[in-house]
């Protein structure tokens, strides 16, 4: 199959067209940097000719509401129009769990309408939405420091390896489209601070974890589950300690 994968240079894209290609299948890694950019739609036609399935997997530059807002409609627009011209046969988009239940946020709220535009379209479609990325857990603790303390709430948090939602992803491309939704989440589930704490004491990062009552998220309180699956997931396989493994052995 050709299988067109936007954002096919990220972090995620990138690991989906090395599986993709592995089994064997025409995986373009399509991305503004290599002349597609489906803000502009230049090279979107092009790009989508003869093409079987399309990944979706492209972040917004932005994180301010309305930038966010834009980019997810504009982009699911042209993208899925000129799906529809080529006769693509399956659409699939990476999203967020429980990105219906944070409408407060921003950013949710812009997936939401991307999500809203693959629903309205008449390409078959499959949406699955990711708990957070191991990867993200620098970020999250850098975020959060004051002081040299890392101030953390007791949200419950389930975060999956890049490697998996990869691989996650690719399989569901491959597969025929659910016309719904599935969620993907790592194997285990804790509270955000504990998983932190475990990442600062497993990198000798001398700065302390500070347990707290904010559920704010990227802008907007939260609920306390909101970042979980709240029934059946499909789970990756890389445990916390195996993705630590992992990141020490790629240093």
């Amino acid at each position: 199959m050709k299988i067109v994968v936007i954002g096919g240079t990220g972090l995620i894209g990138t690991k989906v067209v090395a599986n993709l290609r592995q089994w064997g299948h025409q995986a373009i890694a399509a991305s503004p940097i290599t002349g597609v950019n489906t803000i502009t739609g230049e090279g979107l036609a092009e790009a989508m000719k003869d093409t079987d399935v399309v990944v979706d997997l492209a972040n917004a530059p932005s994180w301010e509401d309305k930038a966010v807002l834009d980019f997810f409609t504009t982009a699911g627009h042209n993208l899925l129009a000129a799906e529809v011209n080529a006769g693509v046969k399956h659409h699939l988009c990476l999203s967020i769990v429980g990105v219906d239940l944070m409408k407060n946020v921003g950013y949710m709220r812009g997936k939401m309408a991307q999500e809203g535009e693959i629903k309205k379209s008449t390409v078959p479609y499959t949406i699955i939405r990711s708990t957070q990325f191991l990867e993200f857990l620098p970020g999250i603790a850098n975020q959060a420091t004051k002081d040299n303390e890392v101030h953390l709430s007791s949200l419950q948090f389930q975060p999956i390896a890049a490697d998996d939602v990869a691989l996650l992803v690719a399989k569901a491309a491959v597969a025929e489209p659910l016309n719904g939704t599935m969620e993907i989440a790592g194997p285990e589930r804790m509270h955000m601070y504990e998983i932190v704490e475990r990442y600062l004491k497993a990198t000798n990062d001398p700065r302390k974890v500070v347990p707290n009552n904010d559920n704010h998220y990227y802008g907007g309180e939260i609920g306390e589950s909101d970042l979980v699956p709240a029934g059946k997931a499909s789970l990756g396989e890389t445990s916390f300690e195996k993705w630590m493994a992992s990141q020490a052995a790629n240093a």
